[in-house]
């Protein structure tokens, strides 16, 4: 008995509702079509709706938007009955619901943060004046270092590195 409920209470939830509008036919019935076939998705081609769409499935699908519009159902019990078997994907314009929400306000919100990112980078890559004070006691790179050890390892390096004869800046030379 429960198992016959149970079958009886899945049927009725895959059970179209009755239709709520209007039958429609002749050029309000085209009209209708294009309309909502122009808010659904073509899983085929995927960028275009089923009114675009060249896609076998496509037409199908329209066809069978154009049956439900005949019979009297309106457009959300239509785009309603597509979700539940294509998934939410099918509608291009999905509504603003659960994680929805991140399609709808996910690029502003990437595009603020991009924002701060990139002033947060901006402020920090301006030096203070006291750097720019420290910088200006640095020594040149003619200075010798007061150690004796250094001073000749630091010539040497010149020597090598620049080709200064006895690591001694050219300016130097007298």
């Amino acid at each position: 008995m429960t198992l016959v409920a149970c079958a009886l209470s899945a049927l009725l939830a895959l059970a179209p509702d009755a239709p709520r509008g209007q039958p429609l036919s002749g050029k309000l019935l085209d009209q209708r079509t294009e309309e909502v076939g122009a808010l659904l998705r073509c899983p085929v081609c995927q960028g275009l709706s089923i009114a675009d769409s060249p896609a076998t499935m496509a037409r199908n699908m329209k066809a069978e938007v154009r049956e439900k519009l005949a019979a009297g159902y309106d457009q959300e019990q239509i785009l309603a009955d597509f979700e539940r078997s294509y998934g939410e994907f099918v509608r291009l314009q999905p509504p603003m619901r659960g994680v929805n929400w991140l399609v709808w306000f996910g690029p502003a919100g990437m595009l603020l943060a991009g924002g701060a990112v990139v002033a947060w980078a901006l402020r920090r890559s301006q030096r203070p004046k006291e750097a720019l004070q420290r910088d200006s006691d640095l020594p040149s790179r003619d200075t010798l270092p007061a150690d004796p050890r250094l001073a000749a390892a630091v010539r040497r390096v010149r020597m090598l590195a620049y080709g200064w004869p006895d690591g001694i800046s050219p300016k130097e030379r007298p």
